[in-house]
């Protein structure tokens, strides 16, 4: 399942700028087309009965945002949030909404300029392995960094299905 949805975005779908963060040591980017703003961490208001990776929401100028913590969201352990976590506030398409959704990250490093032809498929890791969320793959600069479809990764639907 998770080759199928990959092929539905081809590398000539992808290339732009991506605004890259950091999980972990690990280095993401998204689209820089997503990007509404990035916020230094503040405090959200919790919500009751939500996975762990859904923090709570925040009042955006009047617009209720959900944030979602993307270390857990991705399954790795929780760290302290310290002066460079960031939440990147990101306008993702969910069917025929757009909705607006906050991800908390390490920190962010930088904006990419991506080339059509140096975006890679990420390897088949057998179907077990879900991939469907990864755009594709570049490296820059000998660094690896791992390009996110943020419409996929962020769909309530699929938020709801992993709680």
């Amino acid at each position: 399942m998770s080759m199928t949805m990959q092929a539905e975005i081809s590398p000539q779908d992808s290339a732009g700028q991506y605004l890259s963060f950091s999980l972990g040591g690990e280095e993401y980017g998204v689209d820089i087309l997503k990007v509404q703003e990035i916020k230094g961490w503040e405090p959200v208001r919790p919500l009751p009965d939500t996975p762990d990776h859904i923090k709570g929401v925040l009042d955006l100028r009047g617009i209720i945002v959900p944030v979602i913590d993307l270390r857990l969201r991705f399954g790795f352990s929780g760290v302290a949030y310290t002066p460079t976590t960031v939440t990147i506030v990101l306008r993702v398409q969910a069917g025929e909404r757009v909705q607006t959704v906050g991800i908390v990250v390490d920190n962010v490093s930088d904006v990419l300029d991506v080339a059509t032809d140096s975006i890679r498929q990420s390897p088949d890791l057998g179907g077990r392995i879900d991939t469907r969320y990864i755009q594709g793959m570049v490296t820059l600069e000998g660094r690896m960094v791992v390009l996110l479809d943020t419409d996929r990764l962020l769909d309530p639907d699929e938020l709801d299905r992993l709680g």
